[in-house]
């Protein structure tokens, strides 16, 4: 009876731990959208003007906003005052840095065609006989394949569980093992620490 009883405790706590974790993010998420509503002086706020709050306006505000900077700036004037913001920008040295730094990161995830995460590999890493499941992201240019004599290829193998952080590391080719999974199924293995094995593992 205390076994059957445990068993039903822990499904129930497989299912609601997940789904209130989601709930939770998701809230935090839907709060600090709306928490940029308070740059809008009160008396313009949707809050005052509607004469009740609404939970999420502030995510469909932002997005808004997203849209109507995306499309000025595609048009001519609007590229035009963009590249004079960069310019000035530049003239900046530490926010120069920080500025190139994102934009270099957000044009490769959202703008660029070419996909970011190529493979799923195994590589030997730190240390021979032990290996990590990393990310082929290209190839060495021309430049280091001739200081290193070989092709070699350009792994980010991330840390468990918060893979947004991890290390680069340059790796030959011939020395990877490419993996039959998923770069989805490979995050939700390196997030869970090894627990949820991909579905055809």
């Amino acid at each position: 009876m205390g076994k059957k009883l445990r068993g039903i405790f822990l499904t129930g706590l497989a299912v609601t731990v997940p789904l209130g974790l989601t709930i939770y993010i998701l809230s935090l998420i839907v709060k600090a959208m709306d928490s940029l509503l308070t740059f809008i002086p009160r008396s313009y706020q949707p809050e005052a003007l509607l004469g009740m709050r609404i939970p999420g306006l502030g995510i469909m505000i932002t997005l808004i906003i997203v849209f109507v900077c995306g499309l000025v700036t595609q048009s001519y004037i609007g590229g035009k005052m963009v590249n004079m913001g960069e310019s000035l920008l530049h003239k900046i040295p530490v926010v120069r840095s920080i500025y190139n730094a994102f934009k270099q990161i957000f044009d490769t995830l959202f703008i660029s065609k070419n996909q970011n995460f190529k493979k799923v590999v195994l590589v030997e890493f730190p240390r021979k006989g032990l290996y990590s499941v990393g990310f082929m992201t290209g190839t060495t240019d021309s430049e280091h394949s001739k200081k290193l004599c070989e092709k070699n290829c350009r792994v980010f193998v991330p840390t468990t569980p918060n893979p947004t952080t991890g290390f680069l590391i340059m790796v030959n080719d011939d020395e990877l093992i490419e993996l039959d999974i998923t770069v989805e199924a490979a995050f939700t293995l390196i997030i869970s620490g090894g627990i949820v094995a991909p579905p055809n593992q």
